[in-house]
């Protein structure tokens, strides 16, 4: 791999819109299969672990297809060779299992282009996507560049969208035991 390429690969980690693009993708479909709003940042940064580590949502896959959980659409749309070994970003390990402190940023700047409202209930942060940021992200998943990334946010919401946050970070602890292992604050890289 060039040097090149790295720089490149570095350079575009910074950049917060890659990020907001994938977060809203995300966002779309989980508000398109559930109608009702993401419930928390915690549950918003588990469901992007498995969308930014394919070789984990990989596992859910294989994991829910043995047990005959899961729907034929998604044993139809398995995880294309070409993203099982992609990380989009890293994330690092958190006592609530993969986190990225990036959210709140990347949450105010989507509710201040206004893709998304962000509201409280009680304690918890509720994200819904408006109709501007529905468009938007319709919009996204038909370019090329990030038309795998919307099939796979589908993907993931179809898994595991329906699980509280809490279910769900032990569920990644249950097929991504390595996590785990790792200290608070260890960038994951799997």
């Amino acid at each position: 791999m060039s040097l090149k390429i790295v720089k490149a690969a570095a350079q575009l980690e910074k950049q917060d819109d890659f990020h907001l693009a994938r977060l809203l993708l995300l966002l779309n479909a989980y508000d398109k299969a559930s109608k009702n709003s993401m419930e928390g940042i915690t549950k918003l940064a588990k469901l992007d672990f498995l969308l930014r580590y394919p070789t984990c949502l990989d596992r859910v896959l294989k994991s829910q297809t043995k047990v005959n959980s899961i729907k034929a659409a998604a044993r139809a749309q398995p995880i294309e060779e070409n993203e099982i070994r992609t990380i989009e970003s890293k994330m690092i390990r958190f006592r609530y299992g993969p986190w990225d402190d990036r959210y709140r940023r990347w949450i105010g700047l989507l509710v201040a282009k206004g893709l998304v409202i962000a509201f409280l209930d009680n304690k918890t942060v509720n994200l819904k996507v408006t109709d501007v940021g529905h468009t938007v992200a319709e919009q996204l998943a038909e370019q090329s560049e990030f038309h795998q990334l919307s099939t796979r946010s589908e993907l993931v919401v179809q898994l595991v969208g329906k699980m509280a946050a809490t279910a769900l970070k032990n569920y990644i602890y249950e097929i991504v035991p390595e996590i785990t292992a790792m200290k608070w604050g260890d960038e994951i890289s799997l």
